[in-house]
């Protein structure tokens, strides 16, 4: 994987940024520049599909007062800047309401683009273990790397890594369950030993209501499969709950910002997030382009 050179320390970034007209928004060879916010779009290829909102405008209110110290790594395509790695610092950036940001502009082909986002995503600590195991099963399907060349690449052991991918053998229901619960992958490995879905979809449950650690996870889940099959189960009509998640993302991924969808009895609407006039051109832009 190609590696970012270290700058010297002691000089500061402003240092290492041009300054000139010429060099303003032009690549100098590895070097950081700054560039106009608005010609920043995300990787649509993104791993990452989740930001936590809180530790976003943390991380804004962090760059108002000191900067971006980290620069975003971006391919420039056909007169934008496409991200690689730095997606958050972006985000924050945004809500920060910046007008420009410190970046170094990698000429990396697509694959080579995908491969370093999903690597920094995996480094993150944040990640979660859904999001965690589909990194892993990319860069191996793919890019056709063992699980020992992922886990030496990310500094963790082969059967952590065989053992994340192994997570997303979960139903689908389950995976919603962990992702939105914060579980583990520890987790994970006790709810695959439940065949039944159905007692599968409560045990998760009751692990992310009761704050179940998986050392404790293991130690009741034979009786919780012994009390379930010994109670007689009710039929319980549960009204139907629509799940926009995946449109959801699909807009946020289109658009490059946030997008709730809200549905009511008889009516629904999508919300679509923006931080500056500037943010909503290029959004308006887009949605019009798509027309």
């Amino acid at each position: 994987m190609p590696t970012i050179q270290k700058k010297g320390l002691g000089k500061g970034l402003g240092s290492l940024i041009p300054t000139s007209p010429e060099n303003k928004d032009i690549a100098a060879e590895g070097g950081v520049i700054e560039v106009d916010i608005n010609k920043i779009e995300p990787n649509s290829e993104q791993p990452r599909k989740m930001f936590n909102e809180e530790a976003l405008y943390e991380l804004a209110d962090s760059i108002k007062q000191v900067g971006i110290i980290q620069p975003i790594i971006v391919k420039k395509e056909d007169g934008f800047y496409r991200i690689i790695a730095g997606e958050r610092r972006w985000r924050a950036a945004r809500i920060a309401k910046v007008s420009s940001v410190p970046v170094i502009v990698k000429e990396y082909t697509n694959q080579e683009v995908l491969q370093v986002a999903l690597i920094e995503n995996i480094q993150r600590q944040d990640l979660s273990p859904v999001e965690e195991a589909l990194c892993y099963k990319r860069l191996h399907d793919e890019f056709f790397f063992s699980y020992a060349d992922i886990a030496e690449k990310v500094g963790k052991s082969r059967n952590n890594v065989s053992a994340a991918v192994k997570l997303l053998d979960l139903d689908e229901a389950t995976l919603k369950i962990v992702t939105d619960g914060g579980l583990t992958a520890g987790h994970g490995k006790v709810l695959l030993s439940i065949e039944s879905l159905e007692i599968r979809h409560d045990f998760a449950e009751k692990i992310v209501e009761e704050g179940i650690s998986v050392k404790d996870s293991e130690r009741i889940l034979p009786e919780f499969i012994a009390g379930y099959n010994r109670t007689p189960k009710k039929e319980i009509s549960k009204p139907s709950v629509k799940n926009y998640d995946y449109l959801e993302k699909d807009l946020k991924t289109a658009l490059g910002t946030k997008v709730t969808i809200k549905d009511g009895k008889n009516k629904g609407r999508i919300e679509i997030e923006y931080y500056s006039e500037e943010e909503l051109d290029r959004i308006f832009s887009r949605i019009i382009s798509r027309m």
